[in-house]
């Protein structure tokens, strides 16, 4: 990683933080965004605690307009990225009958519509050196499904559709595309669950625990690394075993 200019959405808190965290303690330059002023001066504060290289952005990856501005920075400042984390998504959960029509489009524009604004923006930096790493952040619930959930469902399996078919498309070029699939990770999501639910949630997983969002950072840090050279199309779930496919 070391040099690498590394980009990862959603880097303030929960996975995107860790993960930013594992690969600047690698040595790479961190590009890392948020989608408010404060989320901003928090990935700040864990640069500078850390003594990570690299710089925090606000961007809307589900905004063209914020996209174009956030790129037009970066460019200015440094390199093109050669490694993107697309780990930035939402939720707007509710059973399929009750589901508002924004409710659907907010969560298919910034979780799927923002994977193709961001990936096709950095493809031309990694197209031209010839070498790159993009990995997505998906979930179990892209396999599994989830009540409540056909939005975040189909914006999750949309994205690993994505990840195969840019992989053949771009292998090239050496440029490698992968999915990581988190299962129950222990984020402030879940910390919010009470603890009988998060009692029945763990009855499910083989290993008996929740993860943690250090068990994704390394698992990015693997498909970012020239250990995983010859690794493409891939969607690798990180989940305990609670879905084996």
């Amino acid at each position: 990683m070391k040099g690498k200019t590394i980009l990862v959405t959603g880097a303030s808190r929960g996975i995107g933080q860790a993960i930013a965290s594992d690969l600047g303690a690698a040595g790479g330059i961190i590009i890392g965004t948020a989608t408010t002023e404060k989320g901003v001066q928090c990935i700040e504060q864990q640069f500078a605690e850390k003594k990570i290289q690299g710089a925090a952005f606000c961007l809307d990856i589900a905004d063209d307009q914020s996209v174009n501005d956030f790129f037009s920075q970066v460019n200015a400042q440094y390199e093109a990225p050669q490694i993107l984390i697309n780990n930035a998504g939402i939720t707007r959960d509710n059973l399929l009958l009750r589901m508002k029509s924004q409710e659907w489009t907010d969560v298919i524009n910034t979780n799927l519509s923002g994977l193709y604004r961001m990936t096709k923006t950095c493809l031309k930096g990694m197209t031209k050196a010839r070498w790159g790493r993009i990995i997505n952040i998906s979930s179990v619930i892209a396999s599994s499904g989830n009540i409540g959930q056909a939005n975040y469902a189909s914006s999750k399996a949309g994205m690993e559709g994505f990840t195969r078919s840019l992989a053949m498309e771009i292998g090239i070029r050496n440029i490698t595309v992968n999915a990581i699939a988190p299962g129950f990770i222990e984020t402030d999501m879940t910390r919010d669950l009470s603890e009988e639910n998060k009692a029945r949630a763990i009855m499910n997983i083989p290993l008996k625990r929740m993860g943690s969002p250090e068990d994704i950072a390394a698992a990015v840090h693997f498909l970012a690394s020239d250990a995983a050279a010859y690794i493409t199309g891939e969607i690798l779930h990180v989940n305990g075993g609670l879905y084996m496919s």
